[in-house]
């Protein structure tokens, strides 16, 4: 296939990227910033907001993947919130007026979201598996920040603005992405893993709250399978089957890191530690129990299904990244 991938250079385009060039597909990354020349892999200038010569690789394309928008990894200012949704909403909607535009428009459109989306669970008072047909959405929840509502509304306004595109002839898919758990460097695998190490990675508030993954693997095998089955459209949920609470995760992952304790952290010792690292405890606190419905409703296969065994993997293949290093 001939698959354009906006927003392809940050950790999961990286994922992404690499595996679709080894299983034979031709790629065409849209970057404000374009890499050096990569295998298999054609880089082209966007910014993400306005139409351009580059919506011309979409124009004969069998797919749209779109991962563009600014990471989450920062502080929850109002600047930076305002620059989570305007990246988001921009470049879908763009895209979707290149779709619109295209003479021989793509087959399908993977539009990138988010399992923040879903409610936290335990404001709700109760701690409910989340899938796409009975799962509550977000913003009406008691007693939460205000920075956690607004990134509802970014995710709710993300999924609309491909809802609104005029792509008659395009299947539309929401990928509700639960945290990707990969080796490389600078992902949440690798700081969760960098505080184990540290003896810091310990229950955080009690660790009663539900942390929603999925595995690097599983990632791109269910884009695969979602970039080939035509009876799937809509928000599709990429989480494990298993999500777990906080305090179970840090176990596991101490256990797969040989680390016999970890700290615990209560809620404002969990504030502090996010603002040093210049992030928010929204990643930390939220009780995201997402479940995969229609991805098993589907025939999906899980190779890493629970976290236990996923960690054990994870940690071996990034100990071998690091002797490499």
């Amino acid at each position: 296939m001939e698959i354009v991938v906006p927003g392809g250079t940050g950790q999961v385009g990286g994922l992404l990227r690499r595996a679709l060039v080894r299983r034979g597909h031709a790629v065409t990354v849209l970057s404000r910033r374009p890499q050096q020349l990569e295998a298999g892999v054609r880089h082209v200038l966007w910014d993400g907001r306005t139409l351009g010569p580059w919506a011309a690789e979409l124009d004969g394309a069998d797919a749209v993947v779109n991962l563009a928008g600014r990471t989450v990894s920062c502080r929850y200012t109002d600047a930076n919130l305002r620059q989570m949704m305007d990246s988001r909403v921009d470049s879908t909607r763009v895209v979707g007026a290149a779709i619109a535009a295209a003479r021989r428009p793509p087959r399908v459109w993977l539009q990138m979201s988010t399992a923040t989306i879903y409610a936290d669970a335990r404001s709700r008072g109760d701690d409910r598996g989340h899938d796409e047909d009975t799962g509550v959405l977000g913003g009406e929840e008691p007693d939460v920040p205000l920075s956690w509502e607004y990134s509802v509304r970014i995710a709710r306004r993300w999924e609309q603005a491909q809802a609104d595109a005029a792509t008659p002839a395009t299947r539309r898919v929401a990928l509700r992405t639960a945290m990707v758990m990969q080796p490389d460097r600078g992902g949440i695998f690798d700081v969760l893993s960098r505080m184990v190490r540290a003896g810091l990675g310990g229950p955080v508030a009690g660790g009663r709250q539900h942390v929603s993954w999925i595995h690097d693997d599983d990632v791109v095998r269910a884009v695969e399978l979602l970039l080939a089955r035509e009876d799937l459209d809509g928000p599709v949920n990429l989480a494990a089957p298993g999500p777990v609470p906080q305090a179970e995760l840090m176990r596991s992952l101490r256990r797969a890191w040989g680390v016999r304790a970890g700290l615990p952290a209560t809620r404002l010792m969990a504030e502090v530690g996010a603002f040093a690292l210049r992030t928010d405890t929204e990643l930390l606190l939220k009780s995201r129990r997402v479940v995969p419905g229609r991805l098993l409703g589907a025939g999906f296969t899980f190779e890493h299904p629970e976290w236990d065994e996923a960690a054990a993997d994870l940690v071996r293949r990034s100990r071998a990244g690091r002797e490499r290093r």
